[in-house]
């Protein structure tokens, strides 16, 4: 600046040092302390890799099954979630079983925080289980394995409630998602309601521009790198190589707005950071066999929805034979599992809802706007809104009709009809929808499926050649010695390694950091050169965006066009021309055995007594709605509750619900011709029902429009005057608030 602007002392130019000095004074004190917690950091991770048994659940645990003593041994175990205190647990409800996901982290992730999915279900007085696993697989451990491992420990968790409401609720998280999937299609007897989280069911699905990921498997050759590295780690894989892959995804986070969000806010930041890094920090290793299973079967092959794994027995999987409804939480800013992944399996599975029903599948789906792939495990505001509604109304969710729903939630308010009625902050409700609804969110062309069949069979042939070729001159030359040598020397380790109190030098930074925090003088928030730090970091942040995006832009580019070329389709076997689709028709036997149901059904039409008939009458004037709010169901468990003779368990009722919905998709006119028949001759007990249908649809919204011209032909039906009935009266909120019979 021009001198004669100088005014000294007092002036501009000695507040622009005094800034420059305070803020100096700052930078030197947090880059200590900085590096004092890349020093903490260090530390902590050798003490967790030290357990033998490391995890990150913030509750204490009683081991129930130990899988290592199993028959087919495995390195996963059962524990029961101890209660904190103040927390009640109702034993009479379904248990929870959480699974954590393999897929290179250490377990515990589902009950990293007290708001967390184990949290929120001991909130709402659900028994927890949560299955796990320790840092190193048992020899000859294989998928298949694992899933008997975990048949064996819900059914423990069933012996363990004979009393309960219903099966187990599993929850399974990431990688864990489809694990379980495949156990519920092979064992469907073991579950109730199903909570598949950020899980990638259809690794091909997604959108151009987005999820780069699921072309890294065709850009690289295919699986045979994954064979490689097995071979290279003595036949154990890695599990720091998966969560570099994650990294990979986000530069600028992973390379600077991780740190540097520590470095300034260190003050308060800290602990933190190091609460998250020790999970993350916290890698484990698969067989060989296990991850090769994962990468063919699951992220190249996609043949978990086209029905293609197989069982060392000969059983396909097949996910229409899960009985159980199906939970699937996913996010629009999950890059890892986009909605896609997560979601377009229904639509290879089912040529529209009649099919889903034809099964007698309830599939529920909730897409999250922002949230990122971890923050579906670890996000407490997630945890507080969808994790706590699904724990608080799983009930609800498990004795909905067959067929496809969207799970929405509106705030709670003064403003809110019977608030009362709803459980914490959210009032959830299940809107139907159909498979159009998720085809809007985008997916593959014709011309993307033959890329990615076309991508899996190069891989195919690159596997096939590396086993014949490399894998036993690799095999013979790597001893257990060099093979623990690379897996210590991880560049993801080393990072840890270096910056621990092993390494001398960072004595004098514990020593400095002392010092430092004693004699602490963070800059005032309005010193321009702590704006002028941020500028910096957002610049660097937006360069690094811009690098991932070009780099994103030309990995898809080229998997287009690598195997979008007609001449390498038709070298591998696929048909240039054709419109692949992997949807499979309904099996013979499958069609004989609902015909024979639907003639069952039918049959029944003109059977039971008042209950069904109020169940019937409530399913038709309630569809018409189209959605079914979580105030409604409380609304009927309540007036449940005041009634001992109406009461009957979850899975009767379910039973009950499914039955007379099925009587009105087939034959709505007839179902409702035979309502009269059902009733009793006193018209007290026609009216109390009648009242009880009325005080249900209006606990949720004001009866109008076709419902109300529904309700006035039920009255008809019922014989029962509706003058007065169709005017909203008295409020459910009078009945007990205690009940919790449904």
């Amino acid at each position: 600046m021009p001198m004669d602007n100088v005014t000294l002392p007092g002036g501009p130019m000695s507040g622009f040092v005094a800034s420059a000095v305070e803020y100096m004074t700052d930078a030197s004190q947090r880059s200590v302390l900085f590096l004092d917690v890349m020093r903490q950091r260090g530390d902590q991770y050798r003490e967790h890799v030290a357990q033998t048994a490391p995890h990150v659940l913030s509750y204490a645990a009683e081991l129930i099954i130990d899988g290592r003593k199993l028959e087919q041994p495995v390195n996963y175990a059962l524990v029961r979630i101890i209660p904190p205190k103040g927390v009640e647990i109702d034993l009479k409800r379904r248990p929870f079983v959480v699974v954590d996901p393999r897929a290179g982290h250490g377990p515990g992730i589902g009950g990293f925080k007290a708001d967390s999915e184990i949290g929120v279900a001991m909130k709402a007085g659900h028994p927890c289980y949560f299955i796990g696993f320790l840092p190193e697989p048992v020899p000859g451990q294989t998928i298949e394995r694992i899933a008997h491992a975990e048949a064996i420990f819900l059914a423990k968790v069933i012996e363990r409630h004979p009393d309960a409401d219903g099966k187990p609720c599993v929850i399974g998280n990431c990688q864990a998602g489809w694990a379980v999937m495949i156990l519920a299609s092979l064992r469907p007897e073991l579950f109730g309601p199903l909570i598949i989280a950020g899980a990638p069911l259809a690794y091909w699905a997604g959108v151009h521009g987005k999820y780069p990921m699921r072309y890294s498997g065709g850009l690289l050759g295919g699986s045979w790198l994954t064979a490689l590295t097995g071979d290279l780690g003595g036949g154990k894989f890695d599990g720091a190589w998966l969560v570099q892959n994650f990294e990979g995804q986000n530069p600028s986070n992973t390379l600077w707005s991780k740190q540097y969000n520590v470095y300034s806010k260190v003050d308060t930041e800290a602990d933190r950071y190091l609460e998250f890094e020790r999970w993350w920090g916290g890698h484990v290793n698969l067989n060989a066999e296990e991850i090769q299973f994962i990468v063919d079967e699951l992220f190249i092959g996609n043949n978990l929805a086209a029905g293609r794994i197989k069982m060392s027995d000969g059983t396909a999987v097949d996910l229409r034979n899960i009985r159980s409804p199906i939970v699937v939480f996913c996010s629009q800013g999950d890059n890892i599992t986009p909605p896609q992944q997560a979601l377009d399996w229904i639509l290879e599975l089912y040529a529209d809802v009649d099919e889903i029903r034809a099964y007698g599948q309830t599939i529920v789906y909730t897409v999250h706007e922002t949230v990122g792939h971890l923050g579906i495990f670890v996000s407490g505001g997630v945890a507080k809104k969808e994790h706590a509604e699904f724990s608080s109304n799983i009930d609800l969710i498990d004795v909905l009709p067959p067929g496809l729903y969207e799970a929405t939630f509106e705030a709670r308010g003064a403003e809110t009809t019977n608030a009362d009625l709803a459980v914490g902050q959210w009032v959830m409700r299940c809107e139907a929808r159909t498979l159009d609804d998720i085809r809007a969110m985008g997916g593959n062309s014709a011309e993307d499926e033959r890329r990615f069949e076309t991508a899996k069979r190069v891989s195919e042939k690159n596997l096939e050649a590396y086993r014949k070729y490399v894998q036993p001159w690799i095999k013979s030359m790597v001893t257990p010695q060099m093979a623990e040598l690379m897996r210590n020397w991880h560049p993801l380790r080393v990072q840890y390694e270096a910056f621990s109190s092993h390494n001398p030098f960072m004595t004098a930074v514990e020593n400095a950091a002392d010092k430092a925090r004693e004699e602490r003088k963070p800059a005032a928030k309005d010193n321009p050169f702590l704006a002028f730090q941020e500028r910096i970091s957002k610049q660097i942040v937006s360069s690094l965006d811009k690098w991932r995006d070009t780099q994103e832009a030309l990995s898809e580019a080229m998997f287009l066009t690598i195997y979008g070329s007609p001449a390498l389709q038709s070298a591998v076997g696929v048909d240039p021309q054709s419109t692949p689709s992997q949807r499979r028709e309904m099996d013979p036997k499958h069609r004989a055995l609902l015909q024979a149901r639907i003639a069952e059904i039918k049959s029944k039409v003109g059977s039971g007594g008042l209950r069904e008939a109020g169940i019937r009458a409530l399913l038709y004037v309630g569809s018409a709605r189209g959605m079914v709010d979580e105030r409604s169901l409380e609304a009927l468990r309540r007036l449940r509750q005041a009634d001992e003779s109406a009461r009957i368990t979850v899975p009767e009722f379910k039973m009950l619900v499914r039955e007379q919905f099925f009587m009105l998709l087939l034959d709505q006119e007839a179902a409702l011709a035979a309502i009269p028949k059902l009733l009793p001759d006193g018209i007290d007990d026609r009216r109390k029902v009648f009242a009880a249908i009325q005080e249900v649809l209006s606990a949720s919204a004001e009866i109008s429009g076709e419902v109300a011209k529904r309700l006035e032909r039920v009255a008809g039906l019922f014989g029962v005057d509706a003058t007065g009935f169709l005017e909203r009266s008295s409020k459910v909120t009078s009945l007990d608030p205690k009940a919790k019979a449904s």
